[in-house]
């Protein structure tokens, strides 16, 4: 059983013991530190909240709801809902914070509480760290005159869509004018009513639903990984469709299938967004540093400059606000736009995606030719409780001193024509490597090398 506390929340795999897993008393635990911690930095009364489709979510749904109305502080209750949607409506409902109940891409035994503060963002590392140590501590709840109240609110979708068509960079009559004919596969969780009721407010109206029922069964792995993807690649492969559009569990990652059935690469979700957003207006754009250098050439083809981040949402927003960046995301498929609000957003990135690829007029295939070519290889290696990942880090780090180095996240070592970026996980218990390169293979063997490299100092430590 695992239980992680970091930048990405509280997450963990459901049942097991108190402190080794998210069990209910840890939920309640640090659903009241958060509680209390949202009470302490706001004037205002409520705490949004919303779910993913996964089985475990109504209940821990309930052990949210009655952590937060103990403390005496309102619930607006969203039900199944997407993370950018729970985001946009802590603002818009102003609310003192709020908490998404997803563990977005892991499998199903897993969950996780996404902590927002006021401004609808992720909360800090530092006050990540307070509400920990306010969990931590003696808590006095509320006595019976004091509870707070339970409301919902079914129309946060709606609105979120409505901002989304009201942007003037979402060209919805080229959108609708087109006709196009799309698959939408949303592992079977709330993208599967909130991507088509996008797409039916873009005028799309020809939509096959693969894995839209909001059962919360995963019908395959639900991270957006060409591996996970061969339904939707054999249903474009057999039909005549224009694309596919795949999201996570909680819709805020986003990826492409290509009307031949191959993978427009969620590394490119976020380069063919940007391109579109600066032909019309030079700016500046973030990525986390695992994503891959084509942002950066498009970026400068474009005038603008490009920066990195280390990888985690909260680091990519405070970077982006940092830098001025009208564009910016992580190369998971996740896009921030901040004209709609400091968030990975799937739905604003299909709203902006569409309308770049039906005014290029082009098979997708073609549009994803017409970007920089790079490979990613994307690996992992299991960790156990033992396990010194930074005595790993310090030995390479040492062993490549004569490379650019950059130790803000793990480490990333810079070479001529390729990186490596190994760092422990946010959400797992793994070492995350990431490598890139100009062909698929070269991207393989520098990633199956490091990891050759690690599984030999891990043997010489044993």
């Amino acid at each position: 059983m695992t239980l992680i506390k970091s930048i990405s929340g509280i997450r963990g795999t459901i049942g097991g013991t108190p402190g080794d897993s998210l069990s209910p008393i840890d939920i309640v635990k640090f659903s009241s530190g958060f509680t209390l911690w949202a009470r302490n930095n706001s004037d205002h009364k409520s705490i949004v909240i919303g779910r993913d489709a996964r089985p475990s979510g109504e209940m821990v749904n309930s052990l949210v709801v009655g952590a937060i109305t103990a403390l005496g502080m309102e619930v607006i209750d969203l039900g199944l809902s997407t993370t950018p949607t729970v985001e946009m409506a802590v603002t818009r409902l102003k609310a003192a914070g709020g908490i998404i109940i997803t563990a977005s891409h892991n499998p199903i035994e897993w969950n996780a509480l996404k902590l927002l503060n006021h401004r609808g963002e992720f909360v800090s590392s530092k006050d990540g760290q307070e509400i920990i140590q306010l969990s931590e501590s003696a808590i006095d709840f509320s006595g019976v005159g004091d509870l707070g109240s339970i409301s919902s609110n079914a129309v946060s979708l709606t609105d979120h869509i409505e901002e989304i068509i009201e942007l003037p960079r979402v060209n919805r009559d080229a959108i609708a004018g087109a006709n196009l004919k799309v698959v939408v596969d949303a592992v079977n969780s709330c993208g599967g009513f909130a991507v088509p009721q996008l797409l039916e407010a873009l005028g799309v109206s020809n939509i096959n639903k693969l894995h839209c029922e909001p059962t919360g069964i995963f019908p395959h792995n639900p991270e957006p990984l060409p591996e996970n993807l061969t339904d939707i690649s054999n249903e474009l492969k057999e039909g005549e469709y224009d694309l596919g559009i795949v999201v996570d569990p909680d819709v805020d990652r986003l990826a492409f299938v290509c009307e031949d059935g191959s993978m427009f690469g969620e590394e490119y979700t976020l380069v063919a967004v940007a391109d579109y957003i600066l032909s019309s207006q030079t700016g500046n754009t973030v990525s986390n540093m695992s994503s891959t250098r084509a942002l950066r050439d498009v970026t400068e083809r474009n005038g603008g400059q490009y920066f990195a981040s280390a990888v985690g949402e909260v680091n990519v927003v405070e970077k982006m606000k940092e830098v001025e960046a009208i564009i910016g995301g992580e190369g998971n498929g996740g896009i921030i736009y901040p004209e709609l609000h400091y968030g990975r957003d799937a739905l604003v990135g299909i709203a902006l995606f569409l309308s770049h690829y039906v005014e290029k007029k082009m098979k997708l295939s073609t549009l994803r030719a017409s970007y920089p070519q790079y490979f990613m290889a994307k690996k992992k290696i299991s960790l156990t409780a033992e396990t010194n990942v930074d005595g790993i880090i310090a030995d390479l780090e040492q062993q490549y001193s004569n490379h650019v180095l950059n130790k803000e996240d793990g480490l990333k070592i810079d070479f001529d024509d390729s990186w490596v970026h190994l760092r422990k996980s946010n959400t797992e218990p793994i070492i995350r490597i990431y490598t890139e390169a100009q062909t698929n293979s070269e991207a393989n063997k520098l990633a199956d090398g490091i990891i050759t490299e690690i599984d030999t100092l891990l043997a010489s430590t044993a």
